[in-house]
């Protein structure tokens, strides 16, 4: 993945998190990752800074939960 695009699909959101696809997939149906559809087929693109987001707020999830 060295392209720095703006935007990215599925396949390499399910990459970077070393997750499936159809976990990638879930994410954005359930809307934790905001997604758009793009071109006439309609595939999922993720802004990188949304993927950055979505991170940080699950470093933020799991500290909160081991202060429990």
């Amino acid at each position: 993945m060295a392209d720095q695009s703006r935007f990215i699909p599925l396949a390499d959101l399910a990459e970077m998190l070393s997750i499936s696809a159809s976990q990638a997939y879930a994410l954005v149906r359930r809307g934790d990752l905001l997604a758009i559809k793009i071109g006439g087929r309609g595939q999922w693109r993720i802004e990188r800074s949304e993927i950055e987001a979505y991170i940080t707020r699950m470093y933020e999830e799991s500290a909160m939960n081991c202060a429990d």
